[in-house]
């Protein structure tokens, strides 16, 4: 695999690693692929107990990779919509792997990097680390993470930060119930960690099954609402907004729509 790394230590913990650190691990087409397989591949492997996801470099995930931007900007409605479900079909993969995944999270979460957070069944991070869903700058929405952040946060938290694209701290995403906890930068490989050791107490298989009944007792993501947000995220594509959006973001000017004094 060219953009992720895995390993598995012999407590039969894997580390899945976003690996484009000179790009902040910043999502493209072959990642999606590659974290869709890597995860299904985990997720039936009998040796691994839980799976620790992660990222090199600065930061944890700035989101969407800018060519895999730029492609979906210069082609057709189908297209977009094909890429729209290749993301969706990774979150709901990770989402729905039998093993504990615990997110290890710093530096920087944008946009797409916040649903790979929600579908962790708990995720820590560094108190320094930012975050902040930021597609409406760009005149698009939180489509295919949405159903995801919503099961994570709930309405009321994510109305908070879902649509204003301000960024916020640690601190604020423990209270939005994004993270569990922030530690310490020199203290998350071991708060990490203690999200980790208890699930080598207990019996893998009881562990899927309590997972796999949590998602049937909580908010539905079936096949109704992921079209829903990948058809949510087409239709953004063909407005107005989001052609001068990712115009002036490409052209490294401000949008229409910036008002004076707007940092």
């Amino acid at each position: 695999m060219e953009t992720i790394e895995t390993n598995v230590d012999a407590r039969g913990v894997a580390r899945l690693t976003l690996a484009r650190a000179d790009k902040h691990n910043a999502m493209s087409a072959r990642m999606m692929d590659e974290l869709t397989e890597a995860a299904q591949g985990l997720g039936a492997d009998p040796a691994v107990r839980a799976i620790v996801l992660c990222g090199e470099g600065r930061s944890f995930c700035a989101g969407a990779d800018l060519g895999w931007m730029q492609a979906q900007r210069d082609t057709d409605s189908a297209g977009r919509a094909r890429e729209a479900g290749r993301l969706a079909r990774m979150l709901r993969v990770l989402n729905n792997c039998p093993k504990p995944v615990i997110g290890r999270v710093h530096g920087n979460a944008f946009g797409g990097g916040l649903g790979l957070i929600s579908v962790c069944d708990v995720a820590v991070a560094s108190d320094s680390a930012r975050f902040g869903f930021t597609e409406t700058r760009l005149g698009l929405i939180p489509a295919t993470i949405g159903p995801y952040v919503v099961a994570r946060m709930g309405e009321a938290m994510a109305r908070r930060v879902f649509m204003s694209a301000r960024l916020f701290d640690a601190a604020e995403a423990v209270s939005l119930g994004l993270l569990a906890r922030a530690v310490a930068a020199d203290h998350l490989d071991a708060a990490v960690e203690a999200e980790v050791a208890p699930y080598l107490q207990v019996a893998p298989g009881a562990v899927a099954e309590a997972k796999a009944l949590l998602r049937r007792l909580g908010p539905p993501i079936d096949d109704a609402v992921i079209a829903e947000t990948v058809a949510a995220l087409g239709r953004r594509w063909e407005s107005e907004e989001a052609a001068e959006g990712i115009a002036a973001f490409f052209e490294k000017r401000s949008p229409r729509w910036k008002g004076d004094g707007a940092p």
